[in-house]
């Protein structure tokens, strides 16, 4: 995140992890993690829960019958519906977390967003309450494709490789979802980029956009395309694990439950 928003000053990120151990600690490790952990828990609650719902509704509408294999479409739809239904129930803890994570600090400096409560308090003190929906936009636009291409290319490759007989469907899921992650990953970054930017805005010593595309324009303008794909690599070996974890609790949890 640091990488994406410029506070990394185009460090590597072996670079980057020691510049935050030397000025915020282990624990700057962890800034923003306790919130994110607030928002992953209704938000990861809502994309799957809606992500099925949206599913059945446009089985219905497309006369796919129950018990076959869908077409990947329609798990790309339900995915990208879920994403944007989630996105809109949640977003202001993304925000907070993007200026926690996002925000670095020199030597000697204090961190000025430290914690969840904190961050509220200075951004709508400082800049409203509206503030907090900085980077709502791209965010939504985002989250259609993102949440689409993952659960679209897990439900592609559950068509390529049907379960057998009744074996779990768990590990799976697993190997699925790491590999929708990496594909979305890859191929929303930009995106992802341009929306951290933005939701910097307004915070000391970071330049102000007049909106998204002018944001991506001048990115582009200034510092070329592959700006926008700055960290990408350290992401990628995140949303691998991320996304794997995610699929395949949820199915454990689903065989768990009906089991029972």
């Amino acid at each position: 995140m640091l990488s994406q928003t410029g506070e990394g000053g185009g460090r590597s990120a072996l670079a980057l992890t020691r510049h935050v151990i030397k000025t915020e600690g282990v624990s700057g490790m962890f800034a923003g993690n306790a919130t994110n952990l607030l928002r992953i828990f209704p938000s990861k609650g809502v994309v799957f829960a809606s992500s099925d719902y949206y599913r059945k509704m446009l089985r219905f509408l497309a006369g796919v019958p129950e018990g076959t294999q869908a077409p990947g479409a329609v798990s790309f739809v339900a995915g990208g519906c879920a994403g944007v239904t989630a996105t809109a129930l949640t977003y202001p803890l993304d925000f907070v977390r993007g200026r926690i994570a996002g925000k670095g600090v020199a030597p000697g400096e204090e961190k000025k967003y430290s914690s969840t409560m904190q961050t509220i308090r200075v951004t709508i003190k400082e800049e409203g309450a509206g503030a907090l929906f900085k980077g709502i936009r791209p965010t939504l636009i985002g989250s259609f494709p993102y949440l689409g291409i993952q659960f679209g290319t897990v439900g592609l490759l559950e068509s390529l490789f049907p379960k057998e007989g009744d074996a779990t469907n768990v590990y799976r899921k697993v190997m699925f979802g790491a590999t929708g992650g990496v594909a979305a990953g890859c191929l929303t970054y930009p995106n992802d980029t341009v929306r951290r930017m933005l939701q910097l805005q307004g915070t000391p010593g970071y330049r102000n956009y007049g909106g998204y595309f002018e944001c991506a324009r001048t990115v582009l303008r200034e510092e070329g395309i592959w700006r926008f794909y700055r960290g990408m690599g350290v992401n990628l070996v995140r949303m691998a694990p991320n996304t794997a974890v995610q699929f395949g609790a949820y199915e454990l949890l689903k065989e768990t439950l009906i089991k029972r």
